[in-house]
Protein backbone atom coordinates (compact mmCIF):
# COMPACT_ATOMS: atom_id res chain seq x y z
CA UNK A 1 0.00 0.00 0.00
CA UNK A 2 1.39 3.68 -1.07
CA UNK A 3 -0.45 6.92 -0.08
CA UNK A 4 -1.78 8.78 -3.16
CA UNK A 5 -2.67 12.89 -3.65
CA UNK A 6 -5.52 13.75 -5.86
CA UNK A 7 -4.75 16.88 -7.61
CA UNK A 8 -6.86 19.32 -9.95
CA UNK A 9 -6.41 20.87 -13.03
CA UNK A 10 -4.43 23.64 -11.33
CA UNK A 11 -2.37 21.05 -9.53
CA UNK A 12 -4.07 21.89 -5.78
CA UNK A 13 -4.18 18.25 -3.58
CA UNK A 14 -7.41 17.31 -3.13
CA UNK A 15 -7.14 14.24 -1.06
CA UNK A 16 -4.56 11.91 -0.33
CA UNK A 17 -5.79 8.04 0.11
CA UNK A 18 -4.04 4.53 1.09
CA UNK A 19 -4.25 2.28 -1.98
CA UNK A 20 -2.65 -0.17 -4.33
CA UNK A 21 -1.05 1.14 -7.48
CA UNK A 22 -3.43 -1.45 -9.54
CA UNK A 23 -6.12 0.35 -7.79
CA UNK A 24 -5.10 4.27 -8.91
CA UNK A 25 -4.68 2.48 -12.48
CA UNK A 26 -8.09 1.07 -13.01
CA UNK A 27 -9.83 4.44 -12.75
CA UNK A 28 -12.04 3.34 -9.44
CA UNK A 29 -11.54 6.70 -8.12
CA UNK A 30 -10.86 9.22 -11.40
CA UNK A 31 -7.97 9.69 -14.16
CA UNK A 32 -4.87 7.69 -12.95
CA UNK A 33 -3.24 10.83 -14.26
CA UNK A 34 -4.70 13.45 -11.52
CA UNK A 35 -3.22 10.80 -9.02
CA UNK A 36 0.30 11.11 -7.65
CA UNK A 37 2.17 8.93 -4.78
CA UNK A 38 3.15 10.69 -2.11
CA UNK A 39 5.29 9.59 0.95
CA UNK A 40 3.86 10.07 4.75
CA UNK A 41 7.46 10.10 6.34
CA UNK A 42 8.67 12.92 3.66
CA UNK A 43 8.91 16.25 5.19
CA UNK A 44 11.51 19.09 3.98
CA UNK A 45 13.29 17.08 1.26
CA UNK A 46 14.04 13.87 3.91
CA UNK A 47 12.25 10.99 5.08
CA UNK A 48 11.52 10.82 8.59
CA UNK A 49 12.70 7.27 8.91
CA UNK A 50 15.92 7.35 7.00
CA UNK A 51 14.29 5.93 3.65
CA UNK A 52 14.17 7.59 0.39
CA UNK A 53 12.52 11.07 0.59
CA UNK A 54 9.44 11.39 -2.14
CA UNK A 55 8.40 14.27 -3.83
CA UNK A 56 9.98 16.88 -1.18
CA UNK A 57 6.79 16.55 1.10
CA UNK A 58 3.64 14.47 2.03
CA UNK A 59 1.01 16.07 -0.16
CA UNK A 60 -2.27 16.74 2.05
CA UNK A 61 -4.82 18.84 0.97
CA UNK A 62 -4.68 22.35 0.02
CA UNK A 63 -0.80 21.85 -0.85
CA UNK A 64 0.56 22.34 -4.79
CA UNK A 65 2.15 19.64 -6.94
CA UNK A 66 5.07 21.11 -8.60
CA UNK A 67 5.91 19.04 -11.75
CA UNK A 68 8.82 20.83 -12.52
CA UNK A 69 10.13 20.12 -9.61
CA UNK A 70 7.98 16.98 -8.92
CA UNK A 71 7.19 18.26 -5.70
CA UNK A 72 4.17 18.84 -2.97
CA UNK A 73 4.58 22.54 -1.58
CA UNK A 74 2.48 24.36 0.90
CA UNK A 75 1.08 27.11 0.11
CA UNK A 76 2.95 30.40 -0.11
CA UNK A 77 2.93 31.66 3.14
CA UNK A 78 3.50 35.57 2.40
CA UNK A 79 4.53 37.27 -0.18
CA UNK A 80 8.33 37.36 0.78
CA UNK A 81 8.83 33.78 1.27
CA UNK A 82 11.17 32.38 -0.83
CA UNK A 83 11.27 28.45 -1.86
CA UNK A 84 14.19 26.30 -1.06
CA UNK A 85 14.88 24.21 -3.84
CA UNK A 86 16.43 21.90 -1.54
CA UNK A 87 13.85 21.78 1.13
CA UNK A 88 10.80 22.69 -0.68
CA UNK A 89 9.78 24.87 2.01
CA UNK A 90 9.20 28.98 2.34
CA UNK A 91 11.53 30.34 3.98
CA UNK A 92 11.29 33.86 5.20
CA UNK A 93 13.88 36.63 6.39
CA UNK A 94 13.95 37.67 9.63
CA UNK A 95 14.02 41.54 10.94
Amino acid sequence: MAHFAEIDKNNIVLRTIVAEQDFIDSGAVGDPKNWIQTSYNTYGGKHEKGGTPLRGNYGGPGMIYDREMDAFIYPKPNPDAVLNKKTFLWETKEN
